[in-house]
C-alpha cells in the first residue's frame, strides 16, 4: 500500500512539474460584461486555484492597434496562450508560426494553420440557442403571464451580425419552430459588443412591435436588453454566463456558454498529455459545455411542469434524439 500511495505521490509530482506554468488569456474584447469574456476569466482564476499557474489577461478592448503587440506580449511571457481572437484571426496565425513550442488554443471560431500549431474550442452554439429558442416560444404562448400578450412574437438582439451570432440566431429560430411553427422571430444587430444602452434601445424597439421575450446575444451591449425587460415588465434570455440573477424575475434562463469550464477541460487534457495540437475541440450540449441556467430566479417565472418539459428537450438534444444541424452560411 505504501508503494501505491509512493508512486501516485510521484505521479502528481511529474505532472505538476511538468505542467506549464504560465498561462495567458487574451480577449479581443475587455472584463466586466458578466457574460462571454468574464466566463473565460472564472476558468482562468480558476487555474491559478487549481494547479498554482501564473496567469495574465490581456485586453484588447476592441482596438485593432492593439491586436498584434497583445499577442506578442502573451507569446513572450506564456506556456499556454488561450485567445478570443475575433477580427485578429490572421495576426494569429502570424505569430503563432513564430512561437510554434508555445500552446495555442483560439476559442469560439475556428482558426487553422498550415502547421497544425492552432487548436480550436468550436461550440455547438445553436444547440444552446435551439433551447433558448423553446423557453420563449413556451413563454410567449403563456398569456396567463404578466406582461405577455396574445402575439406569438419573440426577438433577438445580436452584438454583430457575424457567423457566430447568425448560429446563435439559426438554433434560436429553430427552437422557437420546434414548439411553435407560428411563431415570428424579430432580430436586431447593433454593430456593437460594449454599448449596453444601445442593447436597450433595441430591446424597447422589438418589445414595441409585440415580442415579449427577446433573448440577448450582445456581450455588455446585451446588458441593456435585461435592462429593458425590467423596465417595460417583459422578459429576456441571457448569454454565455448565469444572467438570471441580473433582473429578477425577468431573466426567463440563461444560455451558457462555459468558456471559463472549457479552458480548465483544456489544461487539464494538456497536463495529462491527451491534448492535440492543431485538433478542433467540437464542444456542445453533451459535453456540457452549452446549456441553459435553470435556477430559483427562473421557478419564480416558469412553473415546475414546463421546467420539466424544457429539461427533457434539453436530454433529448444532449442525447441526440433531437438533433439540430449546425449553421451554414
Amino acid at each position: 500500500m505504501k508503494r501505491v500511495i509512493f508512486a501516485a505521490i510521484l505521479l502528481i509530482s511529474v505532472l505538476t512539474l511538468a505542467a506549464p506554468k504560465k498561462v495567458a488569456y487574451v480577449i479581443n474584447g475587455s472584463l466586466g460584461d458578466q457574460s462571454f469574456y468574464d466566463s473565460g476569466y472564472t476558468g482562468i482564476k480558476e487555474l491559478e486555484e487549481r494547479y498554482g499557474v501564473q496567469t495574465r489577461v490581456v485586453e484588447c478592448n476592441f482596438d485593432p492597434s492593439l491586436y498584434y503587440p497583445s499577442l506578442m506580449t502573451a507569446a513572450q511571457w506564456a506556456d499556454v496562450i488561450f485567445v478570443i481572437s475575433y477580427g485578429f484571426e490572421e495576426e494569429l496565425k502570424e505569430i503563432a508560426m513564430k512561437f510554434p513550442d508555445k500552446i495555442w488554443i483560439n476559442i469560439d471560431t475556428v482558426v487553422q494553420d498550415e502547421k497544425g500549431v492552432i487548436s480550436s474550442v468550436d461550440y455547438r452554439e445553436e444547440e444552446g440557442a435551439f433551447l433558448a429558442g423553446v423557453v420563449a416560444a413556451i413563454t410567449t404562448n403563456m398569456t396567463e403571464l404578466a406582461g405577455i400578450n396574445p402575439q406569438k412574437i419573440v426577438g433577438a438582439v445580436g452584438g454583430d451580425d457575424d457567423i457566430v451570432i447568425r448560429s446563435f440566431v439559426y438554433g434560436y429560430e429553430m427552437g422557437a419552430r420546434y414548439i411553435d411553427p407560428e411563431i415570428q422571430v424579430k432580430v436586431i444587430y447593433v454593430g456593437t459588443w460594449d454599448d449596453p444602452s444601445k442593447g436597450k434601445q433595441a430591446a424597447l424597439q422589438l418589445y414595441a412591435q409585440g415580442a415579449d421575450v427577446i433573448f440577448q446575444i450582445a456581450a455588455l451591449t446585451g446588458f441593456g436588453v435585461l435592462q429593458a425587460a425590467q423596465e417595460v415588465g417583459k422578459y429576456a434570455i441571457g448569454v454565455d454566463s448565469n444572467q438570471n440573477p441580473l433582473a429578477p424575475g425577468h431573466v426567463i434562463t440563461s444560455d451558457l456558454k462555459e468558456v471559463g469550464k472549457s479552458i480548465l477541460m483544456i489544461y487539464d487534457m494538456i497536463v495529462n498529455n491527451s491534448f492535440e495540437k492543431g485538433k478542433i475541440y467540437s464542444l456542445g450540449v453533451k459535453e456540457g459545455a452549452v446549456g441553459l441556467a435553470i435556477d430559483e430566479y427562473t421557478r419564480k417565472i416558469l412553473p415546475q411542469a414546463v421546467i420539466d418539459r424544457v429539461i427533457d428537450i434539453q436530454n433529448k438534444v444532449a442525447s441526440g434524439e433531437i438533433k439540430i444541424e449546425p449553421y451554414r452560411p
